[in-house]
């Protein structure tokens, strides 16, 4: 199981105005109380103007670097801007994100080509977000053809089956569950990855929405989650979860992380 931790965001209101007013013990503060759980990578994203994007990144970036050596996921829509803002990482991270829009991947995959950079690829295009598991599934074969190109094994690639809002599915969670079932079918070392609380915007008591999603998602593959490490729920419901299906060994990491105290009583 793989965790990103998603609190250091612009969009966030509390971020962008610790971004505005170049508030350092906030951004520090926060990538701090992050690693302290034990996450896999820290999401850096400004959302800011594109003209100011990359020194921003690059503030942000050396802020959390300061207090932690966990791996940063570089956030951006721009693939240019993600570009630029590489080289000020101590170490290789994730990508956040590329696709099948515009020249993204064209942009970003001769860049990590050579590297250990892991990056996420979203399951869209120039027409926008496939409606049909298969019309997803198709954008994902072109991604593969194009890091099959560029070098880049399954196993440093991250696909995003683009998460929707329960309350305007048709069909639940289906498309993107036979998304996910028949990647990890066909590529086992692949990752996939999704924003969680996607699924909940416009629902009631989203955090059990957000919960059963999670089990499910891992049933069918899903083990890369970007979300609030500080969520105790929800860090308990995947830590559950994995042993459940099997994939931890005696439970070791389920009582390790209890014992931490990243669920259960606090400490």
């Amino acid at each position: 199981m793989i965790i990103t931790a998603e609190k250091i965001n612009g969009s966030i209101p509390s971020v962008a105005k610790a971004i505005a007013a170049k508030d350092a013990d906030h951004i520090r503060h926060l990538a701090k109380v992050q690693d302290e759980i034990g996450v896999d990578y820290i999401d850096v994203c400004a959302s800011v103007d594109e003209e100011i994007e990359v020194e921003t990144l690059k503030w942000m970036i050396d802020l959390v670097q300061e207090v932690t050596d966990t791996p940063i996921a570089v956030d951006s829509p721009s693939a240019r801007v993600i570009a630029d803002a590489l080289q000020y990482c101590n170490k290789p991270g994730l990508v956040n994100s590329v696709s099948m829009e515009g020249d993204k991947i064209e942009v970003l995959f001769p860049v990590i080509a050579d590297t250990d950079w892991h990056v996420v690829a979203l399951l869209c295009d120039d027409t926008g977000i496939p409606k049909t598991a298969e019309k997803r599934l198709e954008v994902f074969a072109a991604i593969m053809e194009k890091a099959k190109e560029y070098n880049i094994d399954p196993s440093r690639l991250h696909i995003d089956p683009l998460i929707e809002m329960l309350a305007t599915s048709e069909d639940g969670i289906k498309v993107v569950t036979d998304v996910m079932t028949e990647i990890k079918k066909q590529y086992p070392t692949i990752h996939i990855l999704g924003a969680v609380s996607n699924i909940s915007f416009n629902l009631p008591a989203r955090r059990l929405v957000n919960q059963g999603f999670a089990v499910l998602a891992m049933n069918a593959g899903m083990d890369h989650f970007i979300l609030d490490p500080l969520n105790r729920d929800m860090m308990g419901m995947l830590y559950a979860t994995e042993a459940l299906l099997g994939k931890d060994e005696f439970c070791m990491e389920y009582i390790g992380a209890y014992r931490r105290g990243i669920f259960g009583k606090k400490k």
